[in-house]
């Protein structure tokens, strides 16, 4: 097991489709994770700057603030905003809010922001994001939610898109991250939830019962996702 684990991707807030838990934090101590990327579920499913203003009011150092970005639409008014936010790095919703990720508005933001993207990878294409890795290729950008029936098409974004990591929260079929790691490097690997939307258990479990070396599990744990950070 890991001595240390930070969870890229949880959500904070009320969940308007299920009654479920608004706080993370007492899950986070039942499976032992040590500090959470957070994104408000207000600014993704309802109002990206009351959700913004929400998630950057938090004071708990655990909890690391992930705001959503909608370029060109007032959230933020641009990017000068985000320096003054001080966060480490942003969210990206091309589908759910509607706008173009690899669009003039969306490259000249990202360029001049300069801060790591998170994208659920429902919210665009490996095709868009080799796109986006391209013409932005010092852009770190990781990759949430990719699932597992889609690794070959993930592992081809990987090959080309080198400044691209993977959540591997969703990966739960047998050897998928080990198959990930053996040709990428478990550098480029980050455990991640997605809860409470997604279950937290089952990769947090998964993440206990890698076939990898200390080392490797270690740096996918945490070790990852502080270097982009």
């Amino acid at each position: 097991m890991p001595k240390y684990v930070i969870d890229a991707h949880r959500l904070i807030g009320p969940v308007p489709f299920d009654d479920l838990p608004t706080d993370p934090r007492d899950e986070m101590d039942r499976l032992g994770i040590g500090l959470a990327c957070v994104t408000h579920t207000l600014s993704l499913y309802s109002d990206p700057k009351a959700g913004n203003e929400a998630l950057l009011a938090l004071d708990d150092p655990r909890l690391i603030p992930v705001p959503v970005v909608v370029p060109g639409a007032g959230e933020p008014d641009g990017p000068e905003e985000v320096a003054a936010w001080g966060v480490r790095m942003i969210r990206l919703c091309p589908e759910r809010h509607r706008f173009d990720l690899t669009g003039p508005w969306a490259l000249r933001w990202l360029a001049e922001i300069g801060l790591p993207v998170a994208i659920d990878l429902d919210e665009t294409s490996p095709a868009q994001l080799r796109h986006l890795a391209g013409r932005l290729p010092e852009l770190p950008v990781l990759v949430l939610n990719p699932g597992y029936r889609r690794l070959r098409a993930l592992a081809e974004l990987m090959a080309e898109a080198p400044n691209v990591r993977v959540e591997i929260g969703t990966v739960n079929t047998q050897g998928g991250v080990e198959w990930l790691a053996a040709r990428f490097g478990a550098g480029r690997l980050v455990f991640g939830t997605g809860a409470p939307v997604s279950d937290d258990c089952g990769p947090r479990f998964l993440l206990d019962h890698l076939d990898l070396p200390e080392k490797d599990i270690e740096r996918i744990a945490a070790g990852t996702l502080e270097e982009l950070l």
